[in-house]
């Protein structure tokens, strides 16, 4: 009996530990909030009708957008697909750094180097639009480039947020403790990173190599 007393005790401890610390959830949980999963399904939604339309578009008349698609640098789309895809590893590295009391002081740097290849995402296409825009193209050239400058620029725009959202998980993961709500929204941010990484691995075939 006093065996059995002192292991049920132990074993309340362990459970108390646990709901005090807010990184010590559950494998089956579901990461972040539901408000932003509500955000991220139908982000993806709207991104999946325009990829549909897109599709459509092209075989109304796929020689005039294969013609305008070889003018497209596939180059740059494929190290923007780099960016992105080690960006998102930084973040998973970064999430596994704040669950880890021996590694968190690694969290803020993962998370700054995401910002980093992030920001080299922007700058590359920023590159593209300008040698675009030099060489009088624009999106009233064709349908082709209306769709590439709507689709690409609105995944910017979400890139731009996804860097927003990493700086304000950097300062979390700067600090020595962090609440419950503060880590449910560390795992929010980072799906919806990762939510920017996945329309770019779909976009990225869709607008440059699809013929």
């Amino acid at each position: 009996m006093p065996e059995r007393d002192t292991e049920d005790a132990v074993s309340i401890g362990a459970e108390t530990h646990s709901h005090s610390d807010p990184t010590k959830r559950r494998a089956s949980h579901i990461p972040g909030e539901g408000g932003v999963w509500i955000f991220i399904f139908g982000d993806m939604c709207v991104f999946a009708v325009l990829f549909v339309v897109f599709l459509h578009a092209r075989q109304s008349d796929p020689a005039a957008f294969a013609r305008d698609q070889a003018h497209l640098n596939a180059n740059f789309g494929a190290i923007n697909t780099v960016l992105l895809l080690v960006s998102s590893l930084f973040v998973v590295l970064a999430m596994r750094a704040v669950t880890s009391r021996a590694h968190s002081a690694l969290a803020p740097r993962f998370i700054a180097a995401a910002w980093v290849c992030g920001l080299g995402f922007l700058v590359i296409k920023a590159i593209e639009y300008t040698e675009k825009i030099r060489d009088h193209i624009t999106p009233q050239t064709s349908e082709f480039f209306m769709y590439y400058f709507v689709l690409t620029g609105l995944h910017a725009f979400h890139l731009l947020l996804g860097l927003a959202v990493l700086v304000v998980l950097y300062g979390f993961a700067k600090k020595s403790e962090m609440s419950g709500a503060r880590f449910a929204f560390f795992e929010g941010g980072a799906c919806f990173w990762h939510m920017v990484d996945l329309l770019w691995i779909v976009l990225f075939p869709l607008i440059f190599l699809v013929r």
